[in-house]
């Protein structure tokens, strides 16, 4: 265990305040060795917390946190700001059950001035608190902290609209390091390396207002007259004033690494009472050899050896999830030239990264802008094109007009490949992919498959490209398939495995551990295991109506449920028998680890196991009917 003589010092960022420059220095060294310390055993977002330090130390000394509002977007950068506002002690429960959350919750500190987990949103967020601010008379000061990552998401810029005609105390906080997750894309991330390219500008400006500070009668009136033709002096530098002409002041950039710098441009912006932006260069990754060669493979990390940097234990085969599977069925598939790869700076999570080199000039990476990618892929769609949006289930949710209005509506053919639906473990409730099938299910015009296997799902993106029509979501889960299910086979919609006494159903991920459960059964029950998930064929219905008791499993919230829809479905149908749902709980759950959320919302095999002898039991004495139907 590392001994940290400075940080342990700290209790709260009032604390900050009494360090001299040197202590200042240190202390951000002590921070970077404890953060690599503890995220190397509990996993986390490593790269982008050890090239924020210096700035979090800067703005917890600058600014009165927590009656100055500190919003961070994202969030997944705020870990030296849970270590400095008395969360040290906690940290080794960092992003498990009943521990720290990996992202700002105010719940858990009243330092965390806002939720955080989707990018874009600081802006707005940190406006709002300014609004309410000034409106309550008081002179405190709200601060966004947002990379130039999530400047590629339009929100950011409906905030900037509406926060530059105003004269509220807030400071933008722009931190450059050229990454979201994957490397920036798009013009706005060009504008920053022109504006970095020029750093002169602050300095100039500086030191001709100190110079005509200290000119006798004409120095004052001289800096007047400068600061009303900066606009021109900016133009001639940078060719670009695109933040002051939205009516926001400019600082920068600012070495994002040097706290003197940092904290002399933040009292300045902090001095203004109106709005102000402040462009800080930072290293992704900073002070970690590892993560500063590769700051993608340390954005998010499970545990691993601090010497090598390599993962503990024996890394999964890179082929062994259902992102990989996918990637590669998609290269295959782009031997159509029809066939075109939209990810939103996800590349890598999402699997398409070698699409991206395999088909490069149908690949688009739009930025973290997942309302644009829909609507760009209908686009793209009615001129014949082909194409896969693929999505995390978390970020779907920001798209769901777009879907609905630009692309069903419309009856566009577009396909989303909606990844680590379900749970997703230690991200918690910001991250949780639960909520798809309830969004999805609202919509008319929606075809949706839920693969429990690998084959399940190269044959269901087949489908969805190449024979079905309209909006096509294929949804499957983080990590990789089961292997006791892997033997069933790509069938077409779903599978049926005889029993007596009671008639179980799932799907995906769930469809797997229903049919692990089955076999461990002297008595199993009828099964059906479900693939194309939306809409229900009329057989099946027909077909299910008939039984006398159904227990349906699934892994997704309740509203809005294909268990929910089903039982609808068949009450239409004349169903008069008994009907059991094991879902996920309407609401939000918080971060956890896969295995204990399944076993406690009884979805892992071994509660279905129980659950379905408690029904067999129940229900000796019923006789299922031999004629299926089908």
């Amino acid at each position: 265990m590392e001994h940290y003589p400075i940080l342990d010092r700290i209790q709260s960022p009032s604390d900050l305040r009494t360090l001299g420059d040197w202590e200042v220095g240190r202390l951000c060294y002590e921070i970077r060795q404890f953060l690599i310390e503890h995220v190397s055993r509990t996993g986390g977002h490593l790269a982008s917390n050890l090239g924020a330090v210096e700035l979090t130390v800067a703005l917890h000394r600058v600014f009165d946190s927590p009656k100055d509002s500190i919003v961070w977007d994202v969030g997944h950068q705020s870990y030296t700001h849970k270590i400095l506002t008395g969360r040290k002690e906690q940290f080794s429960t960092l992003r498990q059950r009943n521990g720290l959350s990996g992202f700002p919750k105010p719940e858990e500190s009243v330092h965390d001035a806002f939720v955080a987990g989707h990018a874009s949103t600081s802006i707005s967020a940190a406006y709002g608190i300014a609004c309410a601010n000034k409106m309550s008379g008081n002179d405190r000061t709200a601060v966004a902290v947002v990379g130039d990552g999530a400047f590629t998401g339009g929100m950011i810029y409906e905030a900037i609209n509406n926060a530059g005609r105003s004269n509220v105390r807030l400071v933008i906080v722009l931190n450059h390091n050229d990454m979201s997750i994957s490397r920036n894309v798009g013009a706005f991330a060009r504008y920053l390396s022109t504006i970095r390219a020029k750093p002169g500008y602050l300095h100039v400006k500086q030191h001709v207002e100190s110079v005509l500070d200290h000119l006798p009668l004409v120095g004052r009136p001289l800096k007047r007259a400068l600061r009303s033709s900066k606009s021109i002096l900016k133009y001639i530098l940078f060719h670009n004033t695109f933040f002051e002409e939205m009516g926001l002041e400019y600082f920068g950039p600012v070495d994002g690494h040097n706290i003197q710098e940092l904290e002399q441009v933040l009292r300045r912006a902090k001095a203004l009472k109106r709005p102000a932006v402040v462009q800080v260069e930072t290293v992704k990754g900073k002070g970690y050899t590892f993560a500063e060669r590769n700051p993608p493979a340390y954005h998010g990390v499970s545990q691993f050896d601090i010497q090598t940097g390599s993962p503990d234990g024996e890394p999964a085969p890179a082929c062994n999830s259902f992102s990989a599977v996918f990637g590669a069925e998609m290269v295959k598939l782009g031997q159509n030239p029809k066939v075109c790869a939209i990810t939103a700076a996800m590349a890598v999570g999402t699997g398409l990264d070698p699409f991206s080199k395999a088909c490069r000039s149908r690949f688009f990476d739009v930025g973290i802008a997942e309302e644009h990618a829909v609507t760009f892929a209908a686009g793209l769609a009615v001129k014949g094109f082909i194409p896969v949006f693929a999505v995390y289930s978390t970020f779907f949710q920001r798209c769901f007009d777009q879907v609905l209005h630009d692309a069903a509506l419309e009856r566009t053919h577009i396909v989303l490949a909606i990844d680590r639906a379900g749970i997703v473990g230690d991200d918690g409730d910001t991250h949780q992919g639960i909520f798809d099938i309830s969004l999805l299910t609202a919509m008319p015009e929606i075809t949706i498959y839920s693969p429990a296997t690998f084959d399940q799902l190269r044959s269901d993106i087949r489908r969805a490209l190449f024979e079905d029509t309209g909006v096509v979501a294929v949804r499957y889960p983080r990590g990789g398939e089961s292997p006791c299910h892997c033997t069933l086979g790509p069938e077409e919609d779903d599978v049926w495995l005889d029993g007596t006494g009671l008639t179980a159903i799932s799907y995906g991920r769930t469809a797997s551990a229903l049919y692990e459960a089955v076999q461990e059964m002297e008595q199993p029950p009828e099964v059906v295991l479900l693939n194309r998930i939306w809409p229900f064929s009329e057989e099946l219905v027909r077909v299910l109506a008939r039984r006398k008791h159904i227990l349906f499993f699934e892994e997704s919230v309740q509203s809005g449920s294909i268990a929910e829809h089903l039982l609808t479905a068949l009450v239409k149908a004349g169903f008069d028998g008994k009907y059991e749902m094991v879902t996920l709980p309407d609401g939000f759950i918080r971060q956890c680890s896969i295995p204990w959320a399944l076993e406690e919302y009884g979805l892992s095999a071994e509660a279905i196991g129980r659950k379905l002898r408690e029904a067999s039991g129940e229900n000796a004495g019923d006789s299922q009917e031999e004629e299926k139907g089908r």
